[in-house]
């Protein structure tokens, strides 16, 4: 396998049978108890916004984009992201965020939230949100929630419990 047999392509449904894979290898069945996947149940992703990487007509990477919304503030959330063991450290799960982030920033998003390793997000463009600025529906590291900002003051907006943008209520 090259890198150069790699190809980047928008998610379709027919992507979704491996990519329910690739999440389950990456995250396990522990995975539905995470604060991320109770937002992600409360509404559809943006499959426009996600994207797969394929070597020989296989799926071997995946990142998702699903509709926020908290306090505010609306942003898109991104992940899972996740890459095949054998595809690992070779820069594809970077080229991945680098594409949703671009697709977010022509779909006019103001920001990109994430629960991950500012090790790893830090240099994509991620940066801690204030602690107690916004919350999770389970319990999540606050030190793992980080933002990209497309539109400047658009992360500050973002305040009290991150939900499904279609379960947002508007308060009366």
């Amino acid at each position: 396998m090259s890198l150069a047999d790699v190809t980047y392509l928008p998610e379709t449904p027919a992507h979704d049978p491996e990519i329910d894979v690739i999440n389950e290898e990456a995250f396990g069945p522990g995975r539905f108890a995470r604060a991320a996947y109770k937002i992600r149940e409360g509404g559809p992703h943006e499959r426009a916004l996600s994207f797969v990487a394929m070597d020989g007509g296989k799926v071997i990477a995946s990142v998702r984009m699903t509709r926020i919304a908290a306090g505010k503030g609306r942003a898109l959330m991104l992940g899972p992201l996740a890459v095949r063991p054998a595809y690992k450290n070779l820069g594809i799960g970077r080229k991945l965020v680098a594409m949703a982030l671009e697709a977010a920033t022509k779909a006019a998003s103001p920001a990109v939230l994430l629960v991950g390793d500012e090790p790893y997000y830090g240099p994509l463009g991620f940066k801690k949100i204030p602690r107690g600025q916004i919350s999770m529906p389970r319990p999540v590291d606050l030190e793992r929630l980080l933002a990209h900002e497309i539109a400047a003051g658009s992360v500050a907006k973002l305040a009290g419990e991150v939900c499904h943008a279609d379960q947002f209520a508007v308060p009366a």
